[in-house]
């Protein structure tokens, strides 16, 4: 049988870390046949994390808060494959803090990578989706549905509940154009950024044994929602939040 995505050409921010989410998707895309390019910061690496993948990925340096940068990933993706059919707005970034604590700075650096870097690769892809068949897969987060209680701050929760949002006035105004658009909500998954980042809690996880599914998830169980909502297995699906949690949280 062939790949779900045989043919197809991804953009798939935040790939770098060859232990996280968007690597694992790029990884699962690939082995479905589609081309990827990885994006990232300088320090995480795309071109060694795609250089692992094969020849179908190429890896790009891109700050996705500059509108400028997401302009050139995507004309080096559409210059290497000549077409473009998915877009996985998956970078991300969190800090630990309270209401009271967070400011100005904080604020401003959580909301223009999750919310503002979603909207400007979108912007730059959006020219170039092959309509019928193209797709945006938004990461957004359990805590945009639940306040909190998994990964950062209350920041970081109201910009991936603003990433819910965007989701859908896009799922609207690009459905007449056969372009979908749906977001995910990762509960808690195991990567190194869980594990050992800023708002890493040791507690959580052993907390994880009490979900329904008793466990915590695994990057790869994220990397097959996406290949669903990516792929022409969710062809009549679009707006829709698809929570990936272990049933941590039920609503």
């Amino acid at each position: 049988m062939d790949g779900l995505l045989k043919g197809r050409v991804a953009i798939i921010t935040g790939a770098g870390r060859q232990t996280g989410i968007g690597f694992a998707t790029a990884r699962l895309f690939i082995e479905h046949g589609a081309r990827v390019a990885l994006c990232d910061l300088a320090a995480e690496d795309p071109a060694q994390a795609a250089s692992t993948l094969g020849e179908n990925a190429i890896g790009l340096v891109c700050n996705v808060t500059d509108a400028g940068a997401c302009g050139q990933a995507v004309a080096a993706a559409m210059e290497k494959w000549g077409r473009l059919d998915v877009v996985v707005n998956n970078a991300g970034l969190t800090q630990r803090r309270k209401v009271a604590e967070i400011t100005e700075e904080d604020y401003n650096l959580v909301t223009d990578v999750v919310l503002r870097g979603t909207l400007l690769m979108t912007q730059a892809a959006l020219p170039h989706l092959t309509h019928g068949v193209g797709s945006i897969v938004n990461v957004s987060s359990l805590s945009a549905q639940q306040g909190g209680g998994i990964f950062g701050g209350p920041h970081y929760c109201a910009a991936k509940a603003g990433v819910l949002g965007l989701t859908r006035a896009m799922a609207k105004e690009f459905g007449p154009e056969g372009i979908r658009a749906n977001a995910i909500a990762p509960g808690l998954i195991m990567t190194d950024f869980s594990r050992r980042g800023p708002s890493a809690d040791p507690g959580k996880i052993e907390a994880a044994k009490a979900y329904p599914l008793g466990r915590p998830g695994q990057a790869l169980d994220i990397a097959n929602a996406a290949l669903y909502l990516g792929s022409d297995m969710s062809s009549y699906v679009t707006g829709i939040t698809l929570s990936v949690n272990g049933g941590s949280f039920i609503a």
